[in-house]
């Protein structure tokens, strides 16, 4: 296990021991004084900020069979106080007796012990402990109990929790295994495991049972062993060096958001896909179909079908998977694309380059076939795009669909779709059905891809995202789109689906066609939503943030310079949105804007002062409907003495592009007349020594506030101080960080050239295959012998051109037992005869009539594999109808002949 020291700020209190190193079984060495365990020093872990969407302290999962009471007591009396983490314990108790774990428990612990309840929020410094004859999950901080399905002595209650919690705390879980007997919580550490999460096994030697702990050991899956009053303090030192915690959800309230959380529980046990970021109204109506297909009327109810019929999950994910699509839908924006799009690029690309586009969420693989056609016909239409290729990554959560769309079969009803012209030329006919044509599959790469928790493609010029976004939350959105523009390259492109857009992300792409949803990427001056790459994207590095740091450059001469005159010599300016909203302050502006009552409102229309609000208003609309800079001059500013005219300036911004969009708003203090002065001076005369007194007060508690201020920012300054060095510490280690990934970068690069070799092989393989298929196909048709090829079960598995001459037999027929297809044949006991041959691998012949006449010889064979195996029967159907003619006629022939030699005697 590999430990890097975090720089750590100055303090006076005295450092907390080091943990104890660990040796290459992972078991805890003793200290070098007493020879004892170290004990685990309290180490309060609440001042580390909660990562993003963690809980805000770590949940410790602790499993325990029999000899489990003692570990369990030895574990929680070494556990630090005001540890910061909770406890959840499994354990494999009577289902027939009432659980007294808690009271045993809470007398050799600090901590408050609770027997789990359903929908328990999980809080820190608890223990949880599960209750008999019940499964428990936890989903966003909150325990679930599950009524068991397995017999008794079949369960397996500490792989279920371990594995939710696994997916609940990703990277931040923790499992722990103590005395037991069995292999219970092996599975749900290797779900921790994959995750990136901590495991903890206790010492065999010192475990009653250790069946429990010698099974994880054995697998390979466990981090630290040690003896199990150790286990608290390995934990406290692992997330004193490298914390990673969770964030709370808001607490559900209703029941029924309780039973739609267990379904998705079971949804990700089984599938291992989390829908809890889909919108929830597009959930439930799923979950309503397939139970009123069941006729169930409660979701409680349906939650334990799902639990007791396992294939229902299946169906259900199928169902929520909606894989809605078709060649070339929305015919119109598919034409955009082709005509406005595509050329674009081209012109826009390298000469003889390779364009890359990514199509999310492609089902059965419709649109990206539909992009591979338009680039060929394109190529066709642009004779300076003939050396250009493209490349296509098509990615679906289903894996089902993603084979289907690897075959590029489709019925026959595509041609409501696709033209007669792109059916003649892009397929090929093959028995009611299409199949794509080797030009365009050879276009696109099909893979099984999770865009929430996969890793993108990148340096992509054309990403086809449609109808999947209208299905995700807001708050997923926020996270894939600033992702899809990750993604793309400088000018690439973005085709959404017709009830989809990116409105709420103007400052990252660009209309193009809103009819058609087509966006640009560009180049934002303006920092947006963060950047949330999903976990398997970038790994964890113990005591290294993955939030990217620099440090202040020096200023220069140059750079203060241009900050005095902004300052002191430029007029005040406000940048805004096209909603008002202000981006960017420069100059002192203070005497035209001020904070709005109430909650903190940043536009620019509640913050204007009296005077300038309506003015302002009118100008800004103006110039955002003419698209030009429109001035409001002669406004006034302040009351009396202290009026001031204003001259205001509204232009809106075309170049450069990062800030296309935004509005530029000046003040400019101008002279006030003669007249408006000496009205100003006898309104003020009105308002006497009071207002001297009310601006003496004012001046004097401004005066206090700027010494607070003042002492703030020097406490600022020296903890800004204190956090350079550490950024700079920080700084350090990510070079380091850097030089390994670039050695691993080498290693991969490697690895991609053995694998370019194994493609190219497998790629002459199959064109192998492909010519050996072709003079099967050709050898088998040329013979006119019909043969129908039967596995084992006298099921069809393939039959030759020519065999609906005697069966009425389609493609979709294969898979069917012969024996329920009509023919024509006299020969009921074919079936039987096939059996015997396959009881006896001897070969029958016969020959059968037909009703209509026809005389066929069947040979009945055994279907013999290379390796020598009977995996079936072989029928051949030879026509001898001529043959039987000529027989018949020559038996006339002698029966007349023997007549005649009668008849002279």
């Amino acid at each position: 296990m590999k430990n890097k020291k975090n720089p750590e700020k100055a303090s006076n209190k005295e450092d907390p021991p080091p943990p104890a190193p660990l040796n290459r079984a992972g078991k805890g060495t003793a200290s070098p004084v007493s020879g004892q365990p170290q004990k685990a020093t309290a180490a309060s872990l609440k001042d580390v900020p909660a990562r993003p969407g963690r809980q805000s302290f770590p949940i410790v999962g602790i499993g325990a069979s029999a000899g489990g009471l003692e570990a369990l007591e030895l574990f929680l009396k070494n556990v630090p106080p005001a540890s910061d983490i909770a406890f959840v314990i499994v354990q494999h108790l009577d289902p027939t007796h009432k659980g007294i774990m808690p009271e045993l428990l809470q007398r050799i612990t600090t901590m408050k012990v609770f027997q789990a309840r359903d929908r328990l929020e999980v809080r820190p410094d608890c223990v949880y402990v599960i209750p008999p004859n019940k499964d428990m999950s936890i989903l966003h901080g909150h325990l679930y109990l599950f009524e068991p399905t397995a017999a008794r002595g079949l369960r397996l209650p500490i792989d279920f929790f371990l594995r939710s919690l696994a997916e609940d705390c990703q990277e931040g879980s923790i499992g722990v295994i103590l005395s037991g007997m069995g292999s219970d919580g092996t599975m749900g550490l290797r779900a921790i495991k994959e995750k990136g999460g901590l495991s903890l096994v206790q010492e065999p030697a010192s475990a009653r049972f250790d069946s429990m702990p010698r099974s994880a050991i054995e697998a390979g899956l466990a981090d630290i062993v040690a003896p199990v009053e150790a286990l608290p303090g390995k934990i406290t030192d692992y997330l004193r060096h490298s914390l990673i915690i969770t964030k709370a959800e808001f607490p559900l309230e209703e029941k029924e958001q309780s039973s739609l959380d267990k379904v998705l529980i079971l949804l990700r046990t089984k599938t291992g896909q989390d829908f809890s970021l889909y919108k929830k109204n597009t959930i439930y109506r799923r979950i309503e179909r397939r139970m009123s297909i069941h006729q169930i009327s409660r979701i409680s109810s349906y939650v334990r079908y799902l639990q007791e019929n396992p294939q229902e999950v299946e169906l259900l994910f199928k169902e929520l998977l909606i894989g809605v699509t078709s060649f070339f839908r929305d015919p119109e924006a598919w034409e955009n694309l082709q005509r406005e799009i595509l050329p674009t690029l081209l012109a826009n690309h390298p000469k003889a380059g390779t364009l890359r586009a990514w199509s999310v969420g492609c089902s059965t693989g419709e649109e990206a076939y539909s992009l591979a056609i338009l680039f060929k016909e394109m190529l066709g239409q642009i004779t300076a795009a003939e050396n250009f290729t493209l490349q296509i990554f098509a990615t679906d959560l289903d894996r089902d669909a993603i084979d289907k769309a690897r075959q590029g079969l489709y019925p026959a009803n595509i041609t409501a779709d696709v033209s007669p012209e792109r059916l003649e030329r892009f397929f090929i006919r093959e028995a009611g059905s299409y199949r794509v044509g080797k030009e365009i599959r050879e276009m696109v790469t099909f893979a099984t891809q999770n865009v929430i928790m996969d890793p993108p493609f990148t340096r992509l010029d054309l990403l086809i995202c449609r109808n999947l976004l209208i299905y995700l939350a807001p708050e997923l959105q926020k996270k894939i789109i600033p992702l899809f523009h990750y993604s793309l390259s400088p000018g690439g492109v973005m085709f959404l689906g017709s009830a989809e857009t990116v409105s709420s992300f103007s400052d990252i792409f660009t209309p193009l066609n809103i009819k058609s949803r087509l966006f640009r990427r560009r180049e934002s001056a303006l920092p947006g939503e963060p950047l949330v790459f999903p976990a398997s994207f970038i790994p964890a590095l113990h005591g290294i943030s993955k939030e990217p740091s620099m440090l202040n450059p020096a200023p220069n001469l140059q750079s203060l310079a241009d900050q005095l005159l902004l300052q002191h010599f430029s007029p005040p300016a406000v940048l805004t949105n096209s909603k008002g909203d202000i981006l960017y302050i420069s100059g002192r502006t203070g005497k035209y804007l001020e904070p709005a009552a109430g909650k903190a409102n940043w536009n620019i229309f509640a913050m204007a002062r009296e005077g300038l609000r309506f003015e302002l208003g009118s100008a800004f609309q103006k110039a955002i409907r003419q698209k030009e800079a429109i001035t409001a001059r002669g406004l006034t500013v302040g009351e009396g003495d202290a009026a001031q005219a204003v001259d205001v300036s509204v232009q809106p911004i075309e170049e450069p592009e990062a800030l296309r969009g935004m509005v530029m708003i000046v003040f400019r203090d101008v002279a006030a007349t003669r007249e408006k002065k000496a009205a100003g001076r006898c309104r003020s005369t009105s308002s006497g020594n009071a207002r001297v007194l009310e601006l003496e007060q004012e001046l004097r508690a401004l005066r206090e506030g700027l010494q607070t201020t003042r002492e703030e920012m020097q406490s600022s300054q020296e903890e800004l101080k204190s956090t350079n060095e550490e950024l700079q510490s920080t700084n350090e280690e990510l070079q380091s960080t850097n030089e390994e990934l670039t050695t691993s970068r080498e290693e991969m690069q490697s690895l991609n050239e053995e694998l370019q070799t194994v493609n190219a092989e497998q790629q002459s393989k199959m064109d192998e295959l492909g010519r050996v298929n072709n003079d099967m196909r050709n050898l088998l048709n040329s013979t006119e012998i019909i043969t129908v090829f039967l596995d084992n079960e006298l099921h069809i598995r393939r039959f030759t051109s020519g065999t609906d001459t005697l069966f009425k037999l389609r493609p979709v027929d294969l898979g069917r037992p012969l024996a329920d297809i009509v023919t024509d044949l006299d020969y009921p006991g074919m079936i039987d005869e096939a059996r015997e041959v396959l009881r006896t691998l001897a070969f029958s012949e016969k020959q059968i009539t037909t009703s209509d006449g026809r005389w066929y010889s069947v040979r009945i064979m055994p279907y013999r594999t290379m390796e020598d195996m009977i995996a079936g029967v072989v029928i051949t159907f030879s026509n001898i109808t001529a043959a039987k003619k000529q027989e018949a006629e020559l038996r006339e022939e002698i029966a007349q002949l023997k007549g005649l030699l009668e008849a002279r005697r």
